[in-house]
């Protein structure tokens, strides 16, 4: 009997690209994000997998944000590579194979782990927050974006991602390798516990810990991420 299993054919049938009409951002895959791009966003570096149309990338311009975030990223030797999208056509964006969440804020605010952020609209503020109380505590330190306002995002997360609410006198504590963003209003704190050591072999000597406290939510993954300027030991 002849049939068409694992041919071309079947193999385009099943893989091939289809518009689905959702607008500027769409999934195409769950690793894959479309763009559907008339005008610019803001996309990390290199997470560009194809395009057609006209469309021309641009890298980050050095003055481009103020000499405050500049000065943040001179002086710290991180941050998020931003490249910009401009023109007309369908851009492909993914990174390492990550899964990918299309998040619509409407007047609101995120916090997003450097390494989480994979592209956003320019209608969007942002700002490079540090934290640089442990800094000197993890390998590379810890940076994340604050993006506010309304507009499309896209978030990545090492598989499904899980967002837990943080509700007044109930804290949650995650790993900060792990955590991926959370909600404007919570300010996290950093503690340590030099018992849990014993158990996870932190190369600082201590675990760390992200304390949560108030009203508003949380996303972890489960996965540790290797932070930016992380040196493999």
């Amino acid at each position: 009997m002849v049939h068409n299993r694992y041919s071309i054919s079947e193999f385009i049938q099943e893989t091939q690209q289809a518009d689905k009409g959702e607008g500027l951002f769409e999934l195409e895959t769950p690793r894959l994000l479309e763009v559907n791009l008339n005008g610019q966003i803001w996309a990390k570096a290199g997470a560009m997998v194809s395009y057609r149309g006209n469309i021309k990338f641009e890298r980050e311009g050095i003055f481009e944000h103020g000499i405050g975030r500049l000065f943040k990223k001179t002086f710290t030797g991180e941050g998020t590579p931003l490249m910009k999208a401009n023109g007309n056509g369908k851009l492909y964006l993914a990174d390492a194979g990550k899964k990918i969440s299309i998040l619509n804020l409407k007047n609101d605010s995120l916090f997003v782990n450097g390494n989480n952020l994979l592209a956003f609209e320019p209608d969007l503020s942002w700002d490079i927050k540090l934290m640089r109380r442990i800094a000197g505590m993890m390998a590379g330190g810890l940076f994340h974006i604050k993006i506010e306002g309304t507009g499309m995002t896209a978030i990545t997360t090492h598989y499904e991602p899980l967002t837990l609410a943080v509700v007044r006198g109930n804290p949650v504590f995650t790993d900060p390798n792990a955590t991926v963003a959370w909600s404007g209003s919570l300010s996290p704190e950093f503690v340590t516990d030099v018992q849990l050591k014993t158990f996870f072999g932190r190369g600082s000597g201590e675990s760390i810990q992200m304390k949560f406290e108030g009203e508003g939510f949380v996303v972890v993954q489960p996965y540790e991420e290797v932070y930016f300027g992380q040196s493999s030991e």
